[in-house]
C-alpha cells in the first residue's frame, strides 16, 4: 500500500526554474493549486484531477500548473499533505495527554475521520515525505506518544506502522463508494445487507460455524463501532507490550 509509514523517502525533485526555460509565471499561488486540486479530489476522486481540469478551475493554460508542481504525482502528494494540516490542528491538544495510549487512540480516531471522509486520502499518505511535512509531523506525533511507552526502537516501530495500517486501511474501505442501487436511493443499506445475511444464515452450519455465531452482529453493525474495537485490540495489545 502506498500509506507505508517509514519507507524511504523518494528523492526529492529538482526542477528548471521557469525563468530560466523561458516560461512566464502564472498569476495563481501554490495554495489556490493545492485548494483546487483538493476541491477536485473530494468531488469526482483522484481519475478527475488533471492538469486541464484544474487549469480550468483556475483560470488559465494547463501549462502553467507546472510553475508548481512537476507532474500528477506530486500535486497528488501535496493535496493530501494539505489537507492533514486540519488533523494536526485537531491533535494538538493531545500531544501531552495523561496517558500515551488514549492519546494514540484519539489521534487514529481524528486521522480516521479525516481518511473516511477523503477516501482518495489513503493512496497518497506519507508517500513522499519530501513533499509532505505535514505527514511526516503526524507520524512524528504519533511516534513520540509510543516513545513514552519504553519501547525499543524495533517495536516503536512496528507499533506505529501497524497502528497507520489499521486506521488507513479501515478508513478507506469503509470511505468507498456504496453499490450503485445502493447510492442512487433503489436499494436501502439494510434491504442489502440483508441479502448477504440470509446468504450466511443459509450456508451449513456445520461446514461455517463461524459465520453462524456471528451473523447476528453482522447483521446489525456499525462501522465505526467495528473500527474502534479493533482500535482498542490493537492498542491493547501494545499496551501489554509495554507491560502497562
Amino acid at each position: 500500500m502506498a500509506h507505508m509509514a517509514g519507507t524511504a523517502p523518494r528523492r526529492t525533485r529538482t526542477r528548471t526554474s521557469p525563468e530560466r526555460d523561458g516560461r512566464r509565471r502564472a498569476t495563481h499561488s501554490l495554495e489556490a493549486v493545492i485548494g483546487e486540486a483538493v476541491a477536485l479530489l473530494d468531488e469526482a476522486g483522484d481519475s478527475a484531477l488533471t492538469f486541464r481540469a484544474l487549469a480550468a478551475r483556475l483560470g488559465g493554460g494547463a501549462a502553467s500548473i507546472y510553475w508548481y508542481v512537476a507532474n500528477k504525482d506530486e500535486l497528488l502528494d501535496r493535496a493530501s499533505d494539505h489537507v492533514l494540516v486540519g488533523v494536526l490542528a485537531d491533535t494538538e491538544r493531545l500531544v501531552d495527554a495523561e496517558d500515551p495510549i488514549d492519546g494514540l487512540r484519539s489521534m487514529a480516531i481524528t486521522l480516521f475521520d479525516a481518511i473516511a471522509a477523503r477516501p482518495w486520502l489513503a493512496a497518497y499518505f506519507m508517500r513522499d515525505t519530501g513533499v509532505q511535512p505535514n505527514a511526516l509531523a503526524l507520524y512524528e506525533r504519533l511516534g513520540q506518544q509510543v516513545l513514552r511507552l519504553g519501547l525499543t526502537p524495533r517495536q516503536s516501530f512496528h507499533a506505529v506502522s501497524a497502528l497507520l495500517g489499521f486506521v488507513i486501511g479501515i478508513a478507506a474501505d469503509l470511505g468507498q463508494q456504496p453499490p450503485q442501487e445502493v447510492a442512487d436511493g433503489t436499494v436501502g443499506r439494510e434491504e442489502y445487507l440483508g441479502r448477504f445475511v440470509q446468504q450466511w444464515r443459509d450456508l451449513d452450519a456445520a461446514e461455517f460455524p463461524f459465520l453462524h455465531h456471528v451473523v447476528d452482529e453482522f447483521e446489525g453493525h456499525d462501522d465505526t463501532e467495528q473500527f474502534r474495537a479493533g482500535l482498542d485490540l490493537l492498542l491493547a495489545g501494545l499496551k501489554l507490550q509495554a507491560g502497562r
